[in-house]
């Protein structure tokens, strides 16, 4: 059995009705990303970044999985699939995947401030400022901020230099360490990658190491629940 690994960028769940982070009218325009998004913006007021990503976790509850990540699961019908994903929100997990790696974090759990092993899961959309780890040490958002280290990024890799076919979907690969995955990609095989918003119906496929090389257009229909790929893009 093939194995496949999707890498996935906001652009999948923009379908879904997640705003992207840097599309216009993206849900950090009313922020600054070191308001939110960094260690010290927790140092500085961490009710306010508690405040952002309650609210950014009721949005993730309330959205559903789209035919993008349907069709991603569908996949594990017939090869060995690891999703790799920037998103933070669960639509994968609640479309059917069964092997997923978040590079940024989850935003329906929850990490100790002092000992970011101990991660636990919400129950519902509200993380409360007097929650606390095991060891009594407050709670933090499971996200990687901007200046932290992204501890799955090793098991990222690893799958990327193991896999037979590459396909990233819904990304700009302009957030660094992540975009850097593409360079690990075998030499040999096929790469198949979307616009970073689904709304255009287009796949590309090209041939790696390098992106930048000519692509050819199919339509995405080729990413369709039912039977994915499909004649167009055999696999």
């Amino acid at each position: 059995m093939k194995k496949i690994v999707v890498f996935t960028g906001s652009g999948i769940s923009a379908e879904s009705g997640l705003r992207t982070f840097r599309d216009a009218g993206g849900l950090w325009e009313n922020y600054a990303v070191s308001e939110v998004a960094t260690p010290e913006a927790w140092e500085k007021d961490s009710e306010l970044v508690q405040r952002f990503y309650n609210e950014r976790r009721k949005q993730v509850l309330e959205a559903q999985p789209n035919a993008a990540h349907k069709a991603i699961a569908l996949l594990e019908d017939r090869f060995k699939v690891t999703v790799i994903t920037q998103n933070i929100d669960d639509l994968h997990e609640r479309a059917g995947s069964s092997h997923i790696i978040h590079l940024h974090g989850e935003i329906t759990k929850s990490r100790s401030t002092r000992h970011p092993e101990l991660i636990y899961p919400i129950a519902g959309w509200e993380l409360k400022m007097d929650e606390t780890c095991e060891k009594g040490f407050p709670l933090r958002p499971y996200i990687v901020w901007f200046g932290e280290a992204v501890p799955a990024m090793d098991s990222a890799i690893q799958q990327v230099l193991t896999t037979d076919i590459f396909l990233i979907i819904g990304t700009s690969l302009e957030v660094y360490p992540a975009a850097g995955l593409v360079d690990y990609a075998p030499p040999s095989f096929p790469t198949a990658t979307t616009t970073s918003s689904f709304t255009q119906a287009t796949l590309k496929i090209s041939l790696p190491p390098k992106l930048s090389r000519s692509f050819q257009f199919v339509p995405l229909s080729v990413l369709q629940v039912i039977n994915p790929f499909g004649p167009a893009h055999a696999i």
